[in-house]
């Protein structure tokens, strides 16, 4: 087996908030540096973030998320815990195991088409790590995000690959092959989901991943009667085409019991 390469390692930047234990910065940042010795791409951007909140209606009120740039591909890690420590251990596990498929990805598309077996990660892992949604009463509630970019143009394939090394409960995107725009999300008990604005099964292609497609096209509408769809309904979110621009959005709920909404850059 090959030694792994040495690179430089980054400084890692650390945000605690809260009432956090004595030396939890230091012990975040011992497990991150770590866990970078053993990653073989250059790590250009680390960086952790530490919360405790102090809801009484929280069972785990302790957050930590960690974001990485490796050799420009990012990854992302979110999980929370009764406690702080156990905190850190999660999001070095889950850090792991997105760098881990990062590696697998980049060694995959060295050595050609991947092997069977290669498409473990994508499937049979709900996030139970993931942070509770704060009750927040439905009359409070405001989408007080919105994230507007470019929609990568990938297929199913990499859509749920960039899904699970993010650490995302669903992925906007625009499909290679059609040229919808689309959302890609969990399916139990395994597998995934895929919806379009105008769903074209027989254009799919071959897909890797197990994925089943929604074969109900994405409602016309807005993101204040879409509020109203995802405050009856009491899904993650709502996938709808805007009346207006005819893209496909997303407007889902956060962890602060708020909404975030997502569209395509215009």
């Amino acid at each position: 087996m090959n030694d792994p390469v040495t690179h430089q390692k980054p400084e890692i930047e650390v945000k605690a908030r809260g009432d956090l234990p004595p030396g939890t910065v230091q012990l975040a940042r011992t497990k991150v540096l770590a866990l970078l010795d053993e990653v073989r791409e250059p790590v250009l951007f680390a960086r952790i973030r530490l919360t405790r909140t102090h809801n009484p209606a929280t069972e785990r009120p302790c957050l930590a998320q960690a974001n990485l740039d490796v050799n420009g591909r990012p990854a992302r890690a979110h999980v929370a815990a009764e406690s702080m420590t156990e905190a850190v251990d999660l999001l070095r596990d889950r850090l792991t195991l997105r760098v881990s498929r990062l590696r697998r990805h980049w060694e995959a598309q060295r050595g050609g088409a991947p092997k069977a077996g290669e498409h473990e990660w994508r499937h049979g892992e709900e996030p139970t790590h993931r942070p509770d949604h704060f009750p927040r009463p439905v009359e409070e509630r405001e989408v007080i995000r919105h994230k507007s970019f470019s929609l990568a143009r990938e297929t199913p394939d990499e859509a749920a690959f960039e899904m699970e090394t993010m650490d995302y409960g669903f992925h906007l995107f625009t499909d290679l092959t059609t040229g919808q725009d689309s959302v890609i999300y969990r399916a139990k008990p395994t597998g995934y989901r895929l919806a379009q604005l105008h769903p074209r099964p027989e254009q799919l292609g071959t897909v890797a991943v197990p994925l089943a497609m929604s074969p109900t096209p994405a409602p016309l509408t807005n993101p204040a009667e879409a509020k109203k769809r995802l405050d009856a309904t009491g899904l993650p979110f709502v996938f709808f085409a805007n009346d207006t621009t005819g893209h496909g959005n997303n407007l889902h709920h956060r962890y602060d019991g708020h909404y975030g909404l997502i569209t395509p850059a215009e």
